[in-house]
């Protein structure tokens, strides 16, 4: 399934579904994978062939590379995020005050509670705002980390696929 990025971004159940099938395809790729390997390295031992060396190297190699990759891709996913997440919970905290402080103004009761109702019904809504773009962030980092793993293992599969 292939959804423009702009659409999945938008929608945090759209990617997260993508996160999912991207996983299960990299998982049905890597058994196929593992099983090629598994079965050419002990139908090869002990007389490994020059190509069969460096299928080995190959494999410990990938995994190192696309463990880095997806790190790399994290952390920076993780960084941006905190960051983003930090200053929206200061402009939170700031319209948080300013509806505390008219609160605080009031001069009846009937404004008191209007503005009580008012500071509930924004929070409310700054929660809700602030729990989707938090999922959608983790979305995002863990689509991004997912990338290079996923890129080796159907990679692989595919070229193993050929012999």
């Amino acid at each position: 399934m292939i959804v423009p990025n702009a659409a999945l971004y938008a929608n945090p159940f759209l990617l997260w579904t993508n996160i999912a099938l991207r996983s299960a395809e990299m998982m049905w790729a890597s058994s196929q994978v593992i099983g090629h390997r598994t079965s050419r390295i002990l139908q090869a031992h002990p007389n490994y062939s020059v190509s069969d060396r460096r299928e080995i190297v190959l494999m410990g190699q990938e995994k190192i590379e696309a463990g880095y990759e997806s790190a790399i891709a994290m952390s920076g996913g993780l960084v941006k995020m905190m960051l983003e997440l930090g200053m929206f919970a200061s402009r939170q905290w700031f319209a948080g005050a300013t509806t505390l402080a008219s609160m605080a103004m009031s001069r009846t009761a009937s404004q008191y509670s209007g503005h009580q109702a008012k500071l509930f019904r924004e929070q409310a809504t700054r929660s809700a705002v602030a729990a989707t773009r938090l999922f959608s962030a983790l979305a995002q980092t863990t689509h991004h980390g997912l990338k290079p793993i996923h890129s080796r293992a159907t990679k692989n599969a595919r070229r193993l696929g050929k012999r």
